[in-house]
């Protein structure tokens, strides 16, 4: 529908339950406004570049860009296409001669560089991955890559071995094993010199499961952090997600109209598309979060980046626990909530979903996709309610028997 767009008319819009809205601007013909279920409104521009295709662009989120900011950049794109600029072709044709202006060096540095752009880019956790790799070869980077050998690979996986860090030695190896695979098959390199690399040790699956006692330990702790870091804790024990996907969330992936977040595939560890309830608790946190600045991400201590300082923190949580508290991580935080509420007589599938495992099985249609990420919804809401009411509830009485929850692959 065409419309004048104004901000009381765009406050007034609903998201609807099904499917999407979308109001054409009349005032910057090709200018829409979009409004999905989960509450997502996104200005989108569409045009078609002078003897090329239709481009659409998407211009940003309301309100973090106003009326008059999105009619602005939708000017800007009209007057490129007319012109027969086309932006996106472009931007292609850049990265394009970025990717063979480093495929044609070869140093250790601009092979990584490399390898970042043609592969680790396409990852998720590809910036980790990254700087990694980059920490792991300081001293080589300036180097020829022919100059490297498995001697050299080896050495510095046992050097960060012998610093104590043993699994993540080990993902350094895999890493490197990795890297130089991609050397290889592109003519750097004459042999895969990553083959064959030693581990720096057998890792094992881990066998702490925290209590429900000593949760709620953890949980009046968080009240002596600050409150980005306590924020970010109790929101991980409320919720049971991954530490990166609370860490780094944004205002446009929370509805407080649904009371859930809700993730796309690049930002999960299985690539999946993920949504989770927020209980009243939960709730509460985010909302405590909201117009303490105009950041997209609710826990930041720059404006401009998520929160990151996980090491720090655990740090200063340990601080505030008894003594004797056994080693544990915040990853185990999950099994916790996993495993009291399957011993509640919870279905482990309805868990599972929660935790958003990997599922085993060929890859799923488009609509077996969309049922994935919404099965359960009820019932995963009501275990979410279930266990914030653990959590702050009243310190139940102390145990050590529990029985770990390994339904599915953490």
């Amino acid at each position: 529908m065409k419309k004048s767009i104004s901000d009381v008319l765009l406050r007034s819009l609903k998201a609807p339950e099904t499917g999407r809205v979308e109001i054409s601007d009349v005032a910057r013909p090709g200018l829409r406004f979009r409004i999905i279920p989960s509450g997502k409104r996104t200005w989108i521009f569409e045009k078609r570049i002078k003897g090329g295709p239709k481009r659409t662009h998407t211009l940003g989120t309301y309100p973090e860009t106003s009326i008059k900011s999105a009619r602005a950049m939708a000017l800007e794109l009209e007057l490129e296409a007319t012109r027969g600029f086309d932006r996106i072709a472009e931007a292609e044709r850049e990265a394009e001669r970025k990717v063979q202006a480093e495929l044609s060096a070869t140093s250790v540095q601009r092979v990584l560089e490399a390898f970042d752009a043609l592969h680790l880019a396409n990852l998720r956790t590809g910036s980790e991955v990254r700087q990694s790799l980059l920490a792991a070869m300081a001293p080589y980077l300036s180097r020829d890559i022919a100059s490297l050998n498995r001697k050299t690979l080896q050495g510095i996986i046992d050097a960060k071995a012998a610093t104590g860090a043993k699994v993540q030695a080990n993902r350094v190896k895999a890493y490197l094993s990795k890297f130089t695979k991609f050397a290889w098959q592109r003519g750097y390199i004459e042999n895969h010199i990553g083959v064959g690399l030693e581990k720096a040790c057998k890792e094992v699956s881990r066998d702490r499961v925290l209590t429900v006692w000593e949760v709620h330990e953890i949980w009046d702790a968080t009240f002596k952090l600050s409150d980005i870091a306590g924020g970010i804790v109790r929101l991980l024990i409320l919720t049971a997600q991954r530490k990166n996907e609370i860490a780094r969330l944004t205002w446009d992936e929370v509805s407080a109209e649904q009371s859930w977040i809700e993730l796309r595939g690049r930002r999960t560890k299985n690539g999946k598309a993920h949504i989770t309830h927020l209980s009243g608790p939960a709730m509460k946190e985010i909302e405590a979060r909201r117009g303490i600045s105009d950041s997209p991400f609710l826990f930041t201590t720059t404006d401009k980046a998520p929160f990151s300082g996980f090491s720090s923190l655990k740090r200063q949580l340990d601080e505030h626990l008894r003594k004797d508290f056994e080693h544990w991580t915040l990853h185990d935080l999950r099994t916790a909530f996993a495993t009291e509420m399957a011993s509640r007589g919870e279905l482990e599938t309805v868990v599972d979903r929660i935790l958003n495992h990997a599922a085993s099985g060929s890859a799923p249609s488009a609509v077996a996709r969309v049922y994935n990420r919404s099965q359960y919804l009820p019932e995963r809401k009501r275990i979410l309610n279930d266990w914030a009411a653990v959590v702050t509830g009243p310190r139940p009485v102390k145990s050590t028997k529990v029985i770990p929850f390994k339904a599915g692959a953490a």
